[in-house]
């Protein structure tokens, strides 16, 4: 492969009366964890299966590396690996069975040392006797990435990967990924969780098949305008009425028990101007604090400045 891993040049995709992508173009470079970040119905498996070649874009061009994903298909399957959303492996083969049958798929040959390789690396090596139907959900989607890399792709194409998977195994996925990256993986992975997104190198945002901004998260996180801070109320969820009333107010989303208010610009201390403004609404607070902008802050930010006049903005969380 040369120059950029993944190009999507002006790319739609329509199921239909539904625009699933409308225009995308993104550059994906070698080496680097891209993240495509949004809610269900954003684009991001349409983005992932047209990135793989199983689905033909309506209109614009994708390359994998200099070649085309459905033109090429057959070449591009040594050059990809692909794990959906949902385990794909045989219940009734046993780890070593599955991972087997992944490398005669690929036709590679002398696969034992890489296989060994990978099991060792996803701390799979005390169960490859067991059958995949028993093993935890965790150790599925590390079974479904060791199937996935037997073959020594360039880029691996992650479709919600963690998606139900607890807590543990995520970071523990996240671990495996991390390595690999090293390694000079190209991974792309799509993803809901604007948490994970954060770990990327660089993020596209999307919304309603639309590239609403893609740069690195860092960026993407300074880029949000005016102050942002957190309050937290004494016994009570903070009144989001109360807060969207006070002058210099820009936005307010709740968080759990917290609300994050949004000032514009100002040159005085937001802090003290919004403690005090709370103050004189009777509105009993025991923490007021900046904190820096999350990808969840962003992006509420750009769906809300897209969104229609009187449409909800949140996205569910």
């Amino acid at each position: 492969m040369t120059g950029d891993a993944v190009v999507f040049e002006d790319v739609s995709k329509r199921f239909g009366a539904l625009t699933a992508l409308d225009h995308v173009s993104l550059q994906i470079r070698r080496g680097e964890m891209f993240g495509l970040i949004g809610p269900d119905g954003a684009g991001k498996t349409t983005a992932i299966r047209l990135a793989c070649g199983l689905l033909r874009p309506d209109g614009g061009r994708i390359r994998m590396g200099d070649r085309d994903p459905v033109k090429d298909h057959r070449a591009i399957t040594g050059m990809i690996g692909y794990l959906s959303q949902r385990f794909s492996l045989y219940g009734d083969l046993s780890i070593d069975e599955n991972i087997a049958f992944q490398a005669e798929i690929h036709a590679v040959r002398d696969y034992a040392a890489e296989r060994d390789r990978l099991l060792a690396l996803t701390q799979l090596t005390p169960f490859r006797a067991r059958r995949a139907d028993r093993l935890s959900g965790g150790m599925k989607q590390k079974l479904a990435l060791a199937c996935t890399l037997i073959h020594r792709p360039d880029v691996l194409l992650l479709d919600e990967p963690t998606t139900g998977v607890d807590p543990v195994s995520r970071r523990e996925f996240w671990k495996l990924l991390s390595e690999f990256l090293a390694g000079g993986l190209t991974i792309v992975m799509a993803t809901p969780y604007l948490d994970e997104a954060e770990r990327c190198a660089r993020v596209a945002l999307l919304h309603e098949g639309r590239v609403m901004a893609l740069d690195e998260p860092s960026r993407l996180q300074a880029s949000l305008p005016g102050t942002l801070i957190e309050v937290e109320a004494a016994g009570m969820r903070p009144p989001v009425e109360t807060l969207a009333a006070i002058p210099a107010v820009e936005d307010v989303q709740l968080f759990g028990d917290r609300a994050h208010v949004r000032l514009r610009p100002r040159n005085d201390d937001g802090v003290q101007y919004l403690t005090e403004a709370l103050r004189q609404a009777a509105v009993p607070v025991t923490s007021v604090r900046p904190i820096p902008a999350s990808l969840e802050d962003v992006f509420i930010h750009l769906v809300s400045r897209a969104a229609p006049a009187g449409a909800s903005a949140q996205p569910d969380r």
